[in-house]
């Protein structure tokens, strides 16, 4: 897996409110890591911003948050999750800051990527949305997996017109053998 970004950011814990110092990855799956050391041992926390990231600010966008002590606003980073709550950064500097803001947003928008072992890179897989993609390693060595699973609702017209078809046949059937008993007068 890619890294794209790493350092050192001030991170706010969620319960307490405190500022502490981690070593921050950030991954090409889309995955913020959040470690003690640079040695990354002991993993923190972890968010996935493909699944969850709603919008990141920056600096003076980020409202009513206190930056930890000898650092200014400017270095705020503020990533704004699907259920209303936030992972609030902090940088060195202003600059750092907007870099993790661009890289973050870019990271949320970029597609999913499969590593390619004959071409040593990372690929795009092209997602619509009707579809899920899986890859998952084969059979053998060297060979690679690819599922692609249809959105339930693709066939969705085709039932509904088939309970139609058939719901208007048991109703002409219905109404003949309401006429049945007058035919046998």
């Amino acid at each position: 897996m890619a890294l794209l970004k790493s350092g050192w950011l001030w991170r706010q814990t969620s319960v307490l409110r405190r500022w502490k110092l981690n070593w921050c990855d950030l991954w090409i799956d889309g995955s913020l890591c959040f470690y003690k050391t640079q040695q990354r041992r002991s993993l923190e926390h972890r968010v996935s911003l493909k699944l969850l990231c709603v919008d990141v600010r920056s600096g003076l966008e980020c409202g009513d948050v206190t930056p930890p002590e000898s650092n200014p606003r400017e270095n705020l980073v503020v990533v704004q999750l699907k259920d209303i709550s936030t992972v609030n950064l902090c940088a060195n500097s202003e600059d750092e800051s907007l870099a993790w803001k661009l890289t973050l947003l870019e990271t949320r928008r970029n597609p999913d990527f499969a590593y390619d072992p004959y071409d040593n890179s990372y690929q795009a897989i092209p997602l619509n949305s009707y579809h899920t993609i899986y890859i998952t390693t084969g059979a053998g060595p060297g060979t690679h997996q690819v599922i692609v699973q249809r959105d339930p609702f693709d066939e969705i017209a085709e039932h509904m017109v088939l309970g139609l078809v058939t719901g208007m046949a048991a109703g002409v059937a219905m109404r003949s053998f309401l006429w049945m008993p007058f035919f046998f007068c």
